[in-house]
């Protein structure tokens, strides 16, 4: 019973970080448009400036991206009743790695190793 209740608490921290991205995602769209090149409303600095801005907000949404792949894999391991075992050695994963980031994939020795 308490690995269940373990694993309901690991799948809502996850849904609740997925459900988090989403939500800046949802908000950066804009940030991430092209910039417009019209010289007549913005001025060169400021049009560099903007286009470096557009810039971080997509290397931002692509870091995103990446951590909503790991969850997603989290959540599979989940379902699949495989979660909370070092991919490497297949060892458990301390339930206290687990609470700080619930989709860590490597326990401590194998993540010291790489």
């Amino acid at each position: 019973m308490a690995a269940t209740v373990k694993r309901d608490n690991y799948r809502q921290k996850i849904l609740t970080e997925i459900d988090d991205l989403r939500a800046l995602s949802d908000g950066s769209r804009e940030g991430r448009a092209p910039v417009e090149l019209d010289q007549q409303s913005v001025g060169r600095l400021s049009r560099m400036d903007a286009m470096q801005q557009q810039s971080m907000d997509v290397a931002r949404e692509e870091r995103r991206r990446q951590r909503l792949a790991v969850l997603g894999a989290a959540l599979r391991r989940l379902d699949a009743d495989e979660y909370g075992y070092c991919l490497a050695c297949g060892e458990d994963i301390l339930p206290r790695r687990l609470e700080i980031d619930p989709a860590v994939t490597l326990c401590v020795s194998c993540q010291d190793r790489r």
